[in-house]
């Protein structure tokens, strides 16, 4: 299932307008990334595409892209296994950088926003194409949010790829429990039925439409099979304690997460 994912974002670049001589993009370390990367691979060799960067948390499957020649050069904010640690120790094109570097919204030349394409998670998206990635769908602390906001709102493409259901939980939903990356900056949501565009793209809802190989479903559609497969869901209970507070890149506070009840 996650390697047809995959495969459903590669084919999604592939057909955007951005897979062309000099793309940049990131992919980030976990299993649908991973793939994804691979896939970008083999339609590079095939089409005869070189990349100008890739940027973020560096993997071996990167360094295998700048070993090839796939892409000129590394940008390396995070090193997550031993290939990227052996890489940027001899490879002068494998480049170490800064978090300002990286994603700094008062920096002008933050690497991310020259970013193509990116690929990232979430462990919940709504029918607004919001994502949430600090706590779960039943509104438990997760993780921090990283480079998900900078790189969304950087990058010309930002892709979320991800099961339809993760156990029996939905992870697209009428409404995220916490708002994390707001939609506006979400062009894509890639699950294992297909590819749901965000409306206000419609560049490239005319590039996918027809394509073969590659099925388009609507957000109401989506969210539709998500509630039929899981059944009906309790809203999350919580008491009015703030425990959390989630800015967006300038420092707004765009939501909050309150303690739970149970």
């Amino acid at each position: 299932m996650r390697l047809l994912i995959s495969s459903y974002a590669s084919k999604l670049i592939e057909a955007s307008p951005y897979f062309k001589e000099g793309i940049s993009f990131q992919t980030g370390a976990g299993g649908i990334p991973l793939a994804v990367t691979a896939f970008m691979k083999e339609a590079m060799i095939k089409k005869g595409i070189k990349g100008s960067f890739g940027l973020g948390g560096i993997t071996g499957y990167f360094v295998e892209l700048l070993k090839e020649g796939l892409v000129d050069k590394l940008m390396d904010v995070q090193s997550f296994d031993l290939d990227a640690v052996r890489s940027i120790r001899e490879n002068p094109n494998h480049i170490e950088i800064s978090a300002d570097w990286y994603a700094n919204p008062w920096n002008c030349g933050a690497a991310v926003n020259m970013l193509d394409v990116v690929i990232l998670g979430a462990t919940e998206v709504d029918t607004d194409f919001n994502a949430n990635v600090n706590t779960e769908a039943d509104g438990a602390l997760l993780h921090g949010t990283g480079g998900h906001q900078d790189t969304a709102a950087g990058a010309k493409l930002t892709i979320i790829a991800q099961p339809l259901l993760r156990g029996r939980i939905p992870c697209v939903t009428d409404k995220v429990y916490n708002v994390t990356t707001p939609g506006e900056v979400i062009d894509a949501i890639v699950t294992e039925y297909g590819v749901t565009i965000n409306p206000k793209r419609k560049d490239l809802l005319e590039a996918v439409s027809g394509l073969k190989g590659l099925p388009v479903i609507s957000m109401e559609e989506l969210e539709a099979r998500a509630k039929k497969m899981s059944g009906p869901t309790d809203p999350v209970a919580t008491t009015d304690r703030i425990i959390g507070v989630v800015e967006w890149r300038d420092g707004t506070v765009i939501d909050v997460v309150r303690q739970l009840k149970k």
